[in-house]
C-alpha cells in the first residue's frame, strides 16, 4: 500500500509538473509570438530599404500571389526540394523536365538572381544544344528563350537590379547569338539581324540606321498609344487602317500589323485598302510621324529597348566617323555585341549609383563584357548578308542535287571602333587603378596591350600605314616597352603576322584575309599590279592553311567561294573614308575589263543597297 501511495503521489506531481511546463511553454509561446510581431514592421522597412521587397500587394502577379498563398510557412522547403530534383535533372540530362521545375522556382522565388540565371543559361546552352543543329530554328526559339527570361521576366516583370542578371543577359548576347561556339551562330545573328532591321531605319521620315538623328527621334517620341493618337491626323491615318482592314482592330495588335504591312512582300497578307491607305499618307508628316512612333514603341515593347539609351550608347561607343574623329556613328543594332554593350551599360548604370559600393567580381565581368564586344566589333564589326548558293540534295536514291540561295551572315572589321575600344579599356584601367585591385589591373593591361598588338596589325595589312605606325611607336612602345617591339613597325607587323597564322582562328583569318585583300585592290587601282598579286597571294594562303585546317566544320567555316571574301574586300575598300576616292573609278574600270565575273558579283551587292537605301557609305 505504501509502495502505490508513493506511485500515486509520484504520478500527480508529476502530471502538475507537465501542466506547469505545457503553461510556461503557452506563455513563452505567446509571448515570442507577440515580440516577433513587434518587429515585423521594422524588419520590412528594412527590406524595403535593401531592395528586397518586389512583391507588395499592389504589384504581386497573379501566380505569386497564388504560390505563396498555397505553400504558406513550406514555400521554403519546397523551393529547396525542387532545387534538388532540378539539379538532378539536369545532371541526368532531362533538361526539359528541369525547365518546368525551374518555372516553379522562379515563381517562387522570385527575388533571388542565381534562380533566374540558372533557367535562362540552362534553357540557352543546354536544351538549345540538346536540339539537333540540322533544326537550327528550334535551337534559336531555346536561346530566345534564355535572354527573353531574363530581360522580359526579371528585369522588365519583376523589376530586380542585380548585376549578375545584366551580365548573365549581356552574355547570351555576346557569346552565344555573336560568338561561334554553337554549330547553329550563323542562324542565331541571321534571325536577329532580320529581326532588328526593319525597325533602324525610316523611309518616311528620310533616315537611316547611319544617322543619329533617326534615333533622337525615336527617344523623343511618345511611348504610349494615347498620346501618339492624341494628334487628330495621326488618329485619321489609325481609323482608315481599321477600316480597311480587321487586323487594325485590335489595338494591342495594330503596331505589329502595320510594320508587317510595310515590309516588302508582306502586302498580300492584308487587303489591298490598307496598302492603298499607306500610298494615300505616302510622303506626308503624317506617317513619317507614325512610322517613327511604331518603331520606338515596337523596340520598347517587344526589345525591352530604350531609344534613350541606345542614343547614348550609340553616342559613347560607335565607332568613329573618319571625317569627324570627334563625332560618333550609330551602332550596328543588327549585331549581338551592340546588345551585350547596352545591358552590361544599363547594368553598371544602375550598381555605380552605389558611391559606397564593394566592386564585385559581377561588376568586373560586366566590364569586360563591353571591353569584349567593342574587340568583337573592331575585328568583325561590319555585317554583311549574302545569299550564298549552296549545294542540297533531293533525292537520296538517285543522288539528285540542286543549286539554292541561302541567305548568310558575314562580318568584316571595322577599324573605325579603335578610339572607341581604346578608351574604354583606358577608362577601366583607370577605373582599377583607384580601387587598388592589382589582379584585375594586370589583367587589363594585358588585354590593353594585346589589343594594341592586333590593332597594328590590322591597320598595317588594311594598308592604313600611317595609322599603324601612330599606335605602334605612340602608344605601344611608350606604354608597354617590350624588346618585340624595338624593331622597325614593317619588321614587328611580319612577325605578329607569323604569330597569327600558328593559332590561327575564325576571327584572325577572317581578319587577316580581308585586310590584305583590301590593300591588294589599292595597289590594284593605282597599277602596282606586283604589290597587289602578292597581297592576293597572301590572303588565298590564309585562306587555303585555314580551310585546310577548319574548312569541314560548318559552324566556324569560311565561304566556300573565295570571290566572296573578294566582294566583301571591295565593299569595304568602296566604305573607306580613308580610300581616296580618285582611285574608285580606275578599281571599277579594270575589274570591268579583266574580272569581269567579280565585277557583276560586287554591282548585284551594291545595287542591293541602293535598293534598301542604305546607301550612305557608297
Amino acid at each position: 500500500n505504501k509502495t502505490n501511495f508513493f506511485k500515486t503521489m509520484l504520478l500527480v506531481l508529476v502530471g502538475k509538473a507537465v501542466r506547469f511546463a505545457i503553461v510556461i511553454c503557452l506563455f513563452l509561446t505567446v509571448s515570442l509570438l507577440i515580440v516577433s510581431g513587434l518587429q515585423l514592421d521594422p524588419i520590412n522597412k528594412q527590406r524595403e530599404e535593401m531592395g528586397l521587397v518586389i512583391d507588395k500587394p499592389e504589384n504581386i502577379p497573379p501566380s505569386l500571389a497564388f504560390a505563396t498563398v498555397a505553400t504558406g510557412a513550406f514555400r521554403g522547403l519546397v523551393v529547396d526540394i525542387l532545387w534538388i530534383r532540378a539539379d538532378r535533372l539536369k545532371e541526368e540530362g532531362q533538361f526539359f523536365d528541369a525547365k518546368q521545375l525551374a518555372e516553379w522556382i522562379t515563381i517562387l522565388q522570385p527575388r533571388f538572381a542565381s534562380v533566374w540565371q540558372f533557367q535562362a543559361w540552362n534553357m540557352a546552352y543546354n536544351i538549345s544544344v540538346a536540339i539537333p543543329a540540322t533544326q537550327p530554328e528550334q535551337r534559336w526559339q531555346w536561346v530566345k528563350n534564355g535572354y527573353e527570361l531574363i530581360r522580359d521576366e526579371a528585369i522588365d516583370k519583376y523589376h530586380l537590379n542585380n548585376i549578375g542578371l545584366y551580365h548573365q543577359l549581356a552574355v547570351i548576347f555576346q557569346h552565344k547569338i555573336g560568338g561561334i561556339s554553337d554549330d547553329a551562330h550563323r542562324y542565331y545573328k541571321l534571325q536577329l539581324a532580320e529581326q532588328m532591321e526593319p525597325l533602324l531605319s525610316s523611309a518616311d521620315a528620310g533616315l537611316t540606321s547611319e544617322d543619329n538623328e533617326y534615333y533622337e527621334l525615336l527617344a523623343k517620341t511618345p511611348s504610349k498609344w494615347r498620346d501618339i493618337i492624341a494628334d487628330a491626323n495621326v488618329a485619321e491615318l489609325v481609323n482608315s487602317l481599321k477600316e480597311a482592314d480587321d487586323a487594325f482592330s485590335n489595338e494591342a495588335d495594330f503596331v505589329g500589323n502595320y510594320l508587317s504591312l510595310r515590309q516588302p512582300g508582306n502586302a498580300g497578307r492584308f487587303n489591298e485598302a490598307a496598302s492603298i491607305v499607306i500610298d494615300d499618307f505616302r510622303g506626308t508628316q503624317t506617317l513619317s510621324k507614325f512610322d517613327i512612333f511604331a518603331k520606338a514603341y515596337q523596340l520598347r515593347k517587344i526589345w525591352k529597348l530604350d531609344p534613350g539609351l541606345m542614343l547614348e550608347v550609340n553616342q559613347a561607343y560607335g565607332p568613329v566617323n573618319w571625317d569627324d574623329p570627334n563625332k560618333h556613328l550609330p551602332m550596328d543594332w543588327r549585331h549581338a555585341d551592340s546588345h551585350a554593350i547596352y545591358w552590361a551599360k544599363k547594368g553598371l548604370d544602375i550598381v555605380s549609383q552605389d558611391k559606397d559600393r564593394d566592386i564585385t567580381g559581377d561588376e568586373i565581368n560586366t566590364d569586360r563584357i563591353i571591353e569584349h564586344s567593342l574587340q568583337n566589333l573592331f575585328r568583325l564589326g561590319k555585317m554583311v548578308i549574302l545569299p550564298v548558293p549552296i549545294e542540297i540534295l533531293v533525292n537520296d536514291v538517285s543522288d539528285e542535287t540542286k543549286i539554292v540561295e541561302v541567305k548568310q551572315v558575314f562580318l568584316r572589321p571595322d577599324l573605325r571602333f579603335f578610339n572607341v575600344y581604346n578608351n574604354a579599356i583606358l577608362s577601366a584601367i583607370k577605373k582599377y587603378e583607384q580601387d587598388g585591385d592589382e589582379k584585375t589591373l594586370q589583367t587589363q593591361y594585358n588585354q590593353h596591350r594585346n589589343m594594341l598588338k592586333n590593332a597594328v596589325l590590322s591597320f598595317y595589312q588594311s594598308g592604313h600605314r600611317e595609322q599603324a605606325g601612330k599606335i605602334y611607336y605612340n602608344i605601344l612602345k611608350k606604354r608597354y616597352p617590350m624588346p618585340d617591339f624595338e624593331v622597325p613597325l614593317e619588321e614587328y607587323a611580319r612577325n605578329r603576322m607569323f604569330e597569327e597564322l600558328e593559332g590561327l582562328g575564325y576571327q584572325d583569318a577572317t581578319e587577316q584575309i580581308l585586310a590584305m585583300l583590301e590593300e591588294g585592290y589599292y595597289y590594284y587601282a593605282i597599277y602596282e599590279d606586283e604589290a597587289a598579286a602578292a597581297r592576293e597571294r597572301d590572303a588565298k594562303d590564309v585562306y587555303d592553311y585555314y580551310q585546310s585546317e577548319h574548312g569541314d566544320g560548318a559552324r566556324i567555316d569560311l565561304p566556300k567561294d573565295f570571290n566572296w571574301l573578294k566582294v566583301l574586300a571591295l565593299k569595304e575598300v568602296l566604305t573607306d573614308r580613308q580610300y581616296p576616292e580618285y582611285l574608285v573609278p580606275s578599281l571599277f574600270g579594270r575589274l570591268e575589263i579583266e574580272e569581269p565575273e567579280l565585277y557583276k558579283l560586287l554591282l548585284a551587292e551594291l545595287e542591293k543597297n541602293l535598293e534598301k537605301n542604305d546607301n550612305s557609305d557608297l
